[in-house]
């Protein structure tokens, strides 16, 4: 039986109820996302500071950019936190999601719980266990390390140029597993067991099968993965703010924390925006590229 045809009159009603539903949350986003960015790019053109106008600087702020010896540092500082985080994060996640997937359902379930503690507690109290384990006098870090004869005197761990970075770095690797192990549990989850089958009864490896049926099913996944810890390793800010605030010596700097000490510690809003918006560059090329890279795997 065939519907009644709705009138014109109907279809422009619904419409425009259509439309004044998206309204507010048109508004919301060119309020809140839009304007922000647009803003943020012009500031950065302009020599910007508290209690006096503006000054039109055209590129002075990029080109200090990269004669700054922190800012480069800071870039530095963050290409390390990426290039060791995403890959170990990647690669850990996925080594645990392939051990428990066929774990009993409530052992799975157990395992994904204790991963993802660490997201949801917040980053506040996790960072306040950590500066606790870290601690130069008590921390439990100093303490296994002189108990199992590793170190001979206690180490001021995030006081020491050498070994600052790679705890803010252990910390955000502890803090990052959660979400991977959850989303790669579910996409192994639903491979087509029946292939996975037939390929052992066909004399295929584990290897084999995990290479051949498992990865190509879970690579949409694993892009997911790879362009969110990426912005998330570009995006460290709470850590350094809470443990360090860049120090010693900037050696921990990021460009996310040196543009919080620009912009609300210097009052220099300009080159602080100039910072964010080569960061926001840095971010959606090298998101790009995955999604390339991925696009051509498939």
């Amino acid at each position: 039986m065939k519907e009644p045809k709705r009138s014109s009159a109907l279809v422009r009603r619904e419409t425009f109820a259509s439309y004044c539903f998206l309204l507010p949350s048109l508004i919301f986003f060119l309020g809140f996302v839009i304007y922000p960015m647009v803003l943020c790019v012009v500031t950065s053109f302009f020599d910007s500071t508290m209690n006096r106008a503006d000054i039109f600087v055209g590129l002075a702020n990029y080109k200090e950019l990269f004669t700054d010896p922190i800012f480069l540092g800071a870039l530095k500082n963050t290409f390390i936190i990426v290039v060791v985080s995403v890959p170990v994060t990647c690669a850990f996640s996925l080594w645990v999601s392939s051990a428990i997937v066929d774990l009993p359902e409530w052992a799975t379930s157990l395992f994904r719980c204790v991963f993802y503690l660490p997201v949801v507690t917040g980053s506040v109290a996790v960072t306040v266990v950590w500066k606790w384990m870290y601690n130069n006098y008590y921390g439990i870090f100093n303490y296994l390390g002189k108990t199992l004869g590793l170190i001979d005197k206690n180490i001021n761990w995030l006081g020491d140029e050498r070994f600052a970075l790679g705890c803010i770095i252990l910390i955000l690797l502890t803090t990052s597993v959660g979400q991977p192990i959850v989303l790669y549990v579910s996409a192994l989850g639903n491979v087509d067991q029946s292939i996975v089958e037939a390929a052992e009864v066909d004399g295929a490896t584990d290897f084999q099968c995990f290479w051949k049926i498992k990865w190509p099913a879970i690579m949409p996944t694993t892009l997911y993965i790879l362009v969110i810890t990426t912005i998330n390793s570009f995006q460290c800010f709470a850590l350094i703010q809470l443990l360090t605030s860049g120090g010693p010596n900037h050696s921990t700097d990021t460009i996310m924390y040196y543009i919080y000490y620009t912009a609300f510690k210097l009052y220099r809003y300009g080159y602080g925006n100039a910072m964010g918006v080569v960061l926001a560059i840095i971010i959606a090329i090298l998101s790009a590229v995955q999604f390339k890279l991925g696009n051509q795997d498939n």
